[in-house]
């Protein structure tokens, strides 16, 4: 059975370079500490997201009663598996385990639609049951770092159907080209989004959903009272004026020149799966397992693949990063694919 509660900050300790986790290095930036430490003066008294719920629905063009402000995107979906229930939930994968973990927990069937690896894990809509009345994809897709066209994601919508889009990483990519955040027309559509990624947030449990305001209502539903800390809703008003977003589109291109470079760097013995759009790239390599413990003898964390469903053990998840750490990490795995070369039917 696929562990689906394990998660790259598993793979962490002291003394390791974090390339296992895909949180833009070297956030939160200073004025977002700043924005976070003054919030402390305000927290005596309980959060009030008014403000924060209207700035977010600003920022993508939607009502308020359009938003909902979560505790990260996890809240969101431990909320859709609470507030829905689903005859046959179909969960792409490879994905974030966490949607397919949480409709389980609640008791609700599910089913799995693994895309293929010969089709570069790509969508395709029609490979989707007809029957299934709750759809859960990612956009772009963790681990494999593929971006779906917005039409063929949007083309899984039907009357009945709730279709959740998981757009966690869909601010890595310049200008969100596929992403469905401000569209009103999708019937059933709820878009996920985090600030977790970009900001450098994990900690602060902080993300939203976007959708039509029955159905968020009815997640709201299932939410307590007050469950966005105030240093949160401040964090979500900060990052979503138009000086932050033009910083993390500035971000997303600088990531893309990064990514490159990642690429680049790694050895002519390592298999870039499919053709990575964000913020960490998948890779697959003979022995991925031994390689990876490898590499932490040598001070680099990466992420295993073998616990999304779809992959195997010679998968790695590597987050992308400074072209200095790339190269240094590349060079480290170079040397140790020379001490135990690929076999010759896997290159």
């Amino acid at each position: 059975m696929t562990d689906l509660d394990h998660h790259g900050d598993i793979e962490l300790a002291p003394g390791l370079v974090d390339l296992a986790v895909n949180v833009r290095a070297g956030t939160p930036p200073p004025w977002l500490r700043a924005v976070l430490h003054a919030a402390l003066d305000d927290s005596s008294g309980y959060p009030d997201s008014r403000a924060a719920r209207a700035a977010v629905a600003a920022a993508h063009g939607r009502d308020p009663a359009d938003v909902l402000l979560t505790a990260g995107a996890a809240e969101a979906f431990t909320l859709l598996a609470r507030a829905l229930t689903p005859r046959r939930a179909v969960v792409v994968h490879p994905s974030f385990t966490e949607p397919e973990a949480a409709l389980r927990a609640a008791g609700h069937p599910v089913s799995r639609l693994v895309l293929e690896p010969e089709r570069g894990y790509r969508l395709d809509p029609a490979a989707v049951p007809e029957d299934a009345d709750l759809v859960v994809l990612g956009n772009p897709t963790n681990p494999t770092s593929v971006l779906h066209p917005a039409r063929s994601v949007a083309a899984l919508a039907r009357p009945g159907r709730v279709l959740v889009v998981d757009e966690a990483f869909a601010d890595t990519v310049p200008g969100e080209p596929e992403s469905l955040a401000g569209r009103t027309d999708v019937p059933g559509l709820l878009v996920v989004r985090s600030l977790t990624k970009t900001w450098g947030l994990a900690g602060l449990r902080v993300g939203y959903v976007l959708g039509p305001a029955p159905l968020i209502d009815a997640l709201a539903a299932h939410q307590p009272h007050w469950p966005v800390s105030t240093p949160a809703l401040a964090a979500l008003r900060a990052c979503t004026t138009p000086a932050a977003r033009a910083e993390a589109e500035a971000a997303a291109i600088e990531l893309e020149h990064n990514r490159l470079a990642l690429l680049d760097a790694l050895p002519p013995d390592v298999e870039v799966v499919g053709e990575p759009r964000s913020s960490f790239v998948l890779v697959r390599i003979a022995g991925a397992m031994r390689v990876r413990q490898a590499l932490r003898e040598r001070g680099w964390a990466v992420r295993r693949g073998d616990t999304f469903p779809g992959l195997s053990p010679d998968h790695l998840r590597v987050a992308v990063r400074d072209p200095g750490t790339s190269r240094a990490f590349a060079a480290d795995l170079a040397a140790i694919l020379a001490s135990a070369p690929v076999p010759e039917e896997i290159r």
